[in-house]
């Protein structure tokens, strides 16, 4: 059956470019990528893959969540004049 179908996605350039980069890789395109997901999800009767929500320790919460904070101006980042002065607040944390 000839390909007649077009399906067109919005995405980040960035994340386009690194599938582009992955699926060239394995000598495919990011077409044949596609193509190849929607024919096994419809073998399998769904995703061909589980799908489930991310689990993150409280440590990692935080500082996704300051990561968060300092990009939306909410807190300053830290910052160090010096690399000795960079290491001694990471020793001081400790």
């Amino acid at each position: 059956m000839a390909k007649t179908a077009n399906i067109n996605v919005r995405i980040e350039p960035e994340v386009k470019q690194q599938a582009e980069d992955l699926f060239s890789s394995f000598g495919i395109s990011v077409t044949d990528a596609i193509s190849i997901f929607l024919h096994t999800s419809i073998m399998e009767g769904g995703f061909p893959f589980t799908i489930r929500q991310p689990r993150f320790n409280a440590e990692t919460i935080a500082a996704m969540q300051e990561a968060c904070d300092i990009m939306s101006g909410k807190i300053q980042a830290k910052s160090y004049k010096t690399t000795n002065e960079l290491l001694q607040a990471l020793n001081a944390e400790d």
